[in-house]
């Protein structure tokens, strides 16, 4: 296994991009982030979605305390100027980039590890997941975005109750609070993911573009102004290949749909 703390491969327009740090339970510091911007930088450039994923037996466990020790006694010197938190610059790169995401998660994915899967855009857990935010029985507080992707996507309630009692949610709780849409077996998660993304390249690049940046906008305007962005985005001059699509579903030559499995 690559001894950088991220990994990266390429497999067909699907970026796999693994965060490799297992003997610390993929905790996240300083270099991981600056190697996660890179692998990143380099799926917009190469692939038409990514999948993010943890090597070892859990996704990640959250922030390097560690480091945060190290940080907090001035053992790390602070930047002479304020900066934009680097974790919000990265994950603002996964979750407002020009492609989506899928998060594939198992063991533990707590503190920032769940900061870090919120980013993507669609999550897929194994039965060994458990999520957790446990902030608030370390005496700091969630820095990696939380307070918003989380929020927005479990509530303010739920999010309390994680902080507040360290409650740790399992696979099928992680399910009705929407952290996740899908739970596989253990050790499947990926594969799962895989699936996912292989379904998710076959749309426009375009398609798949307007999903991740103009909806979760929308979803912050007033209702007048959310149609309005909506029509100005469905009147933009289509490519080509829209145009051979909606062809071939009209002369009957497309993929049919397919009710979902029970």
């Amino acid at each position: 296994m690559s001894d950088s703390l991220i990994t990266y491969q390429l497999d067909g327009a699907v970026a796999l991009i693994g965060l490799n740090r297992p003997g610390k339970r993929n905790a996240i510091n300083d270099v991981l982030v600056d190697e996660l911007r890179t692998a990143v930088l380099h799926a917009h450039e190469e692939a038409n979605v990514a999948i993010l994923f943890g090597h070892g037996s859990n996704f990640c466990a959250g922030l390097d305390l560690a480091e945060a020790l190290a940080r907090a006694t001035g053992k790390v010197q602070p930047s002479r100027k304020r900066r934009r938190h680097n974790w919000h610059e990265v994950f603002d790169q996964i979750a407002r980039g020009p492609i989506p995401f899928v998060a594939a998660l198992h063991g533990a994915v707590v503190g920032g590890g769940l900061e870090l899967a919120t980013a993507a855009h669609l999550r897929v857990c194994d039965d060994t997941a458990f999520f957790g935010l446990p902030e608030g029985q370390r005496g700091i507080f969630v820095g990696g975005g939380g307070t918003v992707r989380i929020q927005r996507v479990v509530g303010t309630t739920v999010m309390m109750d994680m902080m507040l009692t360290g409650r740790l949610l399992s696979p099928a709780e992680g399910l009705q609070e929407h952290v996740v849409r899908y739970v596989t077996p253990a050790g499947e998660a990926l594969a799962k993911a895989k699936e996912l993304a292989n379904r998710i390249a076959q749309n426009t690049v375009e398609t798949n573009w307007k999903i991740i940046n103009v909806l979760p906008r929308i979803n912050d305007m007033s209702h007048d102004d959310g149609l309005f962005v909506e029509q100005l985005n469905s009147a933009m001059a289509r490519p080509p290949e829209v145009e051979q699509r909606l062809r071939d579903f009209v002369e009957g030559n497309a993929k049919p749909l397919q009710a979902p499995k029970v």
